[in-house]
């Protein structure tokens, strides 16, 4: 392709923009920026951020703004952005996301001010569709669009023209930009839109019905016009790759982009990891890593199947490029301080896993680090609203140091003694609803939430043919007869095991659920403790398949470890003989498993293993020797454990039910007491000997006593507990975990046929 002169671009760019209805004054203002861009020498990085919530006569989002914020702390903190270089589009700023004010951010911001080695990002939150398109490159001759809030739709014969911008557009767009250096972020998709139990989906209605206007037909032909490039070679450039750097999207073409209610607030799920998960790293990432990794989060999170995916431009060499080609060498961080008065500071929390959330409320305390991650002070967090946290001052080393833009680290999390399962009740319960409210409202610990208005864990409803058809659809055993009653999760797939008969009444569902909420409600308990973005501790987690060899499947460690982490290298080849799924292993029926836990610390460790199956049904797998004292969970420095070990007269084999299970690794410098002589006690009671033990009658009273014991501030004194009954927590108290003394970790893999 042929590069224009300055001049050249400038004359089109002028009419171009003239013609979609701009002032004079407005092309003198963004010109003078122009020009003083043109005369700065050293490179710079331009951001243009589009996050659409309201759209008119369309299904609204609630998550799109919070992206485009994320992704702007992102930027500024983390790859050092100048906020003034970033540009955002949305339903609150000055230019709105229309299909003009769109158009205009990215030709202004973008294209006239870039330059070659400048770093260029372009995110898009919103819906998507699809149009129809003979040259789209695709076999069913579809292309995907980005819908303005603005969306115009007219009749023409059998069709229906519309307004959105192509990706044939989008494609034109990017080639003239004259950076090489470009990353485009898509968080949207293109069919399948509405909402999905507690989910909503980022696209409206679209397909072959529906084709491009004569507004986006001219502007596509301008833009050939002004590159030299004709309309065959745009197809053929776009069958080949993208036009410049790396487009990094939400979901695959045949898959759904979510948006999700997380605590107290709404964003896409694949932004949000994403972002989230560039704050947890120190140095560059690539895309692959950057993919698999946030793929795996939205499955382990969400519980859902949305892989994202990206392209690079045609031999650029830039799948080996850190992400927004910026060489990122920056302390991992959860937060960082947006502001100080006093000791009154305000920080974004970024960084905060989404299943942690819950336990960064009140009273947690981050440590203020150097750009060397040495820690230099300390903050308490007094409040959150959404990602903005308040919190006060406790220590500080180096005064000059508390300032907007130092970077925060978890030190001690709080897990809210209060914490409830978060119930939807589905809309196929129908005239039930108001009597299933009222019997939940009877059983402790569970709280009813109203789908589509806040974070929801598990919804209840009745299994209607529409959920039959696609459970048909995907090839599924054991389908819940019609009008059964049991559980769902968010997006509203079913709870293997959660469903019982068609005749039973709501209050007979509930009664029999109530074994299943409690152990639903202790697994996700537990899974606050997560901390392996944030422990020091130096430990590694390995799944292995056992066959003719001990073969690494997956594996997990602290990523702030001080020292060599393993032998095994931090990212080991996948198992050959077995596959991969959004990151997570695959692993068939009957397979005979171990798992390794390397306690690679100077000190001796105590370690608990637990499974959580897809019933979400909780086993422990270690310790699992009931007839040995307090010592029974301990693992001596630089002890590997095997579980099970090659002299057990039992093995791990994976069994139905098939769906994914997740293995939780807590390790902890302090003896695991309270929860092992419980657990003696159960083994004893189930008449089980040196084997793993099912938590089957109280669950979630096992995992508060386990929680007692890693807790940093624990005093025996007041437990406010039947000590004739160490089974039984009568008084639930905050828990507090250091991540100087905890580890949990978790590794998840996938039974199937």
């Amino acid at each position: 392709m042929s590069h224009l002169k300055r001049r050249q671009f400038l004359q089109f760019a002028g009419s171009t923009l003239t013609a979609l209805g701009l002032s004079q004054l407005d092309i003198k203002h963004q010109s003078l920026r122009y020009a003083k861009a043109i005369s700065s020498s050293n490179p710079r990085k331009l951001a243009l951020l589009v996050g659409i919530n309201k759209y008119q006569n369309l299904e609204h989002l609630k998550g799109a703004l919070t992206d485009i914020y994320l992704q702007k702390e992102l930027l500024v903190y983390r790859f050092g952005f100048n906020p003034k270089d970033i540009l955002l589009v949305s339903d609150e700023s000055e230019i709105k996301p229309t299909r003009e004010g769109i158009l205009q951010a990215f030709e202004e911001h973008l294209i006239k001010q870039a330059k070659p080695g400048d770093t260029v990002v372009y995110h898009f939150s919103g819906h998507g569709s699809q149009l129809l398109d003979i040259d789209s490159g695709f076999e069913d001759n579809l292309n995907s669009t980005f819908v303005p809030n603005n969306r115009s739709i007219s009749p023409t014969g059998n069709q229906k023209k519309v307004s959105d911008i192509t990706g044939k557009t989008l494609f034109l767009l990017m080639s003239a930009i004259n950076a090489e250096n470009l990353t485009v972020v898509l968080d949207s998709c293109y069919s399948g839109g509405g909402k999905r139990g507690n989910l909503t989906i980022r696209s409206i209605e679209g397909g072959k019905e529906y084709i491009p206007n004569d507004i986006e037909l001219k502007y596509q032909q301008k833009w050939l016009s002004n590159l030299n490039m004709s309309p065959q070679e745009l197809v053929q450039r776009r069958k080949t790759s993208v036009a410049r750097g790396v487009v990094i999207s939400s979901a695959r073409r045949d898959q759904l982009a979510i948006e999700t209610y997380l605590d107290n607030f709404v964003a896409g799920a694949f932004t949000y990891l994403m972002t989230q998960y560039l704050w947890q790293e120190s140095s560059a990432v690539i895309a692959e890593s950057l993919i698999a990794n946030t793929s795996r989060g939205i499955a382990n999170t969400f519980s859902y199947n949305q892989a994202p995916e990206f392209e690079v431009k045609i031999n650029s060499n830039n799948e080996t490029k850190p992400i927004y080609f910026i060489p990122q060498q920056v302390p991992t961080a959860e937060a960082v301080i947006t502001q100080v008065s006093g000791n009154n500071i305000n920080f974004w929390l970024g960084g905060v896993s989404p299943q942690a959330l819950a336990a960064f409320n009140q009273n947690a305390i981050f440590k203020i680090v150097d750009r060397q991650g040495a820690e230099q002070g300390k903050i308490e967090l007094q409040s959150r609203n959404g990602l903005q946290g308040v919190g006060k001052l406790l220590e500080i080393k180096q005064p000059d140091l508390l300032q907007k833009g130092a970077f925060l680290q978890e030190r001690i999390r709080v897990i809210p003694p209060d914490y409830k399962l978060r119930i939807g009740l589905e809309a196929s319960l129908g005239n039930d609803i108001t009597m299933a409210k009222n019997e939940i409202d009877k059983i402790g610990r569970l709280e009813v939430i109203p789908l589509q208005t806040g974070e929801v864990h598990y919804i209840f409803g009745r299994m209607t043919e529409q959920q039959q058809k696609q459970l048909r659809n995907k090839q599924a055993a054991n389908i819940p007869a019609l009008n059964s009653l049991g559980l769902y999760t968010e997006g509203l797939d079913i709870i293997p095991g959660s469903f019982g008969s068609a005749k039973e009444t709501i209050g007979d569902a509930l009664t029999r659920l109530k074994p299943k909420f409690r152990s639903l409600l202790a697994a996700r308990i537990i899974k606050l403790t997560l901390n392996a973005g944030s422990s020091r501790l130096n430990i590694l987690a390995v799944l292995n398949i056992l066959d003719t060899t001990e073969t690494v499947t997956a594996q997990t460690f602290p990523s702030r470890t001080v020292g060599k982490v393993s032998e095994i290298s931090a990212n080991p080849p996948k198992n050959p003989k077995i596959t991969y799924q959004n990151g997570i292993p695959q692993i068939p029926l009957k397979t005979l498993v171990q798992f390794q836990v390397k306690n690679q610390e100077t000190n001796d460790l105590y370690i608990t293993v637990l499974i959580i199956n897809p019933e979400g049904e909780i086993s422990i797998i270690f310790p699992n020797t009931w007839s040995a004292a307090d010592n029974a969970t301990l693992v001596k420095a630089g002890e590997t454990l095997r579980i099970p070990k090659a002299e057990d007269d039992w093995q791990l084999e994976i069994k139905k039910p098939l769906g994914q299970t997740e293995v939780l690794v807590v390790a902890s410098k302090s003896p695991l007491r309270k929860s092992l002589q419980s657990l003696q006690t159960i083994a004893q009671a189930q008449g089980r000997r040196d084997v793993p033990v099912a938590l089957a009658d109280n669950p979630s009273d096992i995992i508060n006593l386990l929680l007692e014991d890693i807790d940093s501030s624990l005093d025996n004194t007041s437990l406010g507990r039947n000590s004739s009954n160490p089974s039984r927590v009568n008084t639930r108290r905050p828990v507090r975990t250091d991540t100087n003394q905890l580890a949990a970790m978790s590794i998840t893999y996938q039974a199937v046929n």
